[in-house]
């Protein structure tokens, strides 16, 4: 890793005993802040998500995915079977700083790891867990993964048009948004650490990150009668917004518009179809798909960048859709300098993304790919004296 000794985490260790994404995701976090990550493998397959495969590419024997959310991190292969091995894994956890585990519920207290024993064995460290739905209740023993836990969030109900039925995100959000929880309780119960000398164990699930990423939007259901969430019909892109809120096809691609006023609208498109609900911004909403296709009809004479040149100069909140090739090649994008090609010796080469934090106004970069499994054993068991 790039040293940079501004990071905050430099100097902390973190053992991370956990697969997938969410746990690995929130190392990956506290690792662009410094800290130096080992990672606890299987030695025969390590990490599953090695064979987690978002597509037919493979880099060095592991997936894209994988390369993605380990970068940088040290491969420690462990037997959690054999009684060596996992005295050797307490010695490392005695002079740890963090652990981070994400076993189904019951596991890590068969392998005498779970907070209370790990406590005793080093006071100071900072015990992470994160489960599919917590540790309690009819779901506990049910598969914490993310589309199960998107199905079971009601989260489905806010994408797409009203007469899709449930669409799930494109993305692990469930994963995403533990894994970040979960590191923003690590980075408080540092701190708390750093005054009383005592951790603490920091508790999340994929369930309890869903919930609080619909905070707003169940605010508002809990208290207005408890409605159910009404996507629009036509171009839905908010449950909750009304007209204009969307994205409009136009002649050479997408243009998204956000919150702007209909009356305002109506004039720079030249509208005279919206006049009956210029004055009336309950319509907005419950005649929403109404106002939407109207706006969509205008939408298509034109290119993205004319509608640009009359809209964003009238202060209309709207952008062009990009690609993801129109993204990179932009220069917004390219000046945050997000991108970064870290390598290993057996030839790997990965062009993937950094760190979206700067800590004083430097963003941290690594060079190193993500490990072979067990690649640090034996530097590790010599360091440490395993």
């Amino acid at each position: 890793m790039t040293a940079i000794a501004e990071l905050p985490l430099t100097g902390l260790v973190v053992v991370d005993m956990s697969q997938f994404l969410s746990g690995p995701y929130c190392s990956l976090r506290l690792l662009d802040l410094g800290a130096r990550v080992i990672k606890i493998e299987r030695p025969d397959g390590g990490d599953l998500s090695r064979r987690l495969y978002l597509s037919d590419t493979e880099i060095g024997g592991d997936s894209t995915i994988f390369h993605a959310i380990n970068r940088a991190k040290e491969s420690f292969a462990i037997d959690l079977k054999d009684e060596a091995d996992l005295a050797a894994l307490r010695g490392l956890l005695a002079k740890a700083d963090v652990l981070i585990q994400n076993f189904r519920p019951g596991v890590i207290e068969r392998l005498g790891l779970d907070y209370e024993a790990v406590r005793k064995i080093n006071p100071r460290l900072v015990y992470a867990s994160i489960s599919g739905y917590g540790e309690e209740g009819p779901w506990v023993k049910r598969p914490g993964q993310d589309l199960l836990a998107q199905a079971r969030s009601g989260v489905m109900w806010l994408n797409g048009d009203e007469d899709q039925g449930p669409v799930p995100f494109g993305l692990a959000i469930a994963d995403m948004l533990a894994g970040s929880a979960a590191a923003q309780g690590i980075l408080a119960a540092l701190v708390r650490r750093g005054v009383t000398g005592t951790g603490s164990h920091v508790e999340t699930s994929l369930l309890e990150a869903l919930v609080d990423f619909q905070f707003e939007v169940l605010t508002t259901h809990l208290n207005d009668g408890r409605r159910q969430p009404r996507r629009s019909a036509f171009r839905s892109a908010h449950a909750y917004l009304s007209a204009p809120y969307g994205v409009y096809p136009a002649k050479d691609g997408y243009l998204a518009i956000a919150m702007s006023p209909i009356p305002k609208l109506a004039d720079l498109l030249a509208l005279e179809e919206l006049a009956p609900f210029r004055d009336q911004p309950s319509t907005w909403f419950t005649a929403r798909d109404e106002i939407k296709a109207i706006i969509a009809q205008k939408i298509a004479t034109k290119t993205v960048d004319e509608w640009l040149a009359i809209l964003e100069p009238a202060d209309i909140w709207c952008a062009k859709v990009l690609t993801w090739p129109e993204m990179m090649a932009s220069e917004g994008f390219q000046v945050l300098d997000m991108l970064q090609t870290v390598t290993r010796e057996d030839d790997v080469s990965i062009l993937t993304t950094r760190s979206p934090l700067r800590v004083d106004g430097v963003r941290a970069k690594v060079d190193r790919a993500a490990p072979l499994i067990g690649e640090h054993s034996a530097k590790i068991r010599k360091e440490f004296g395993l």
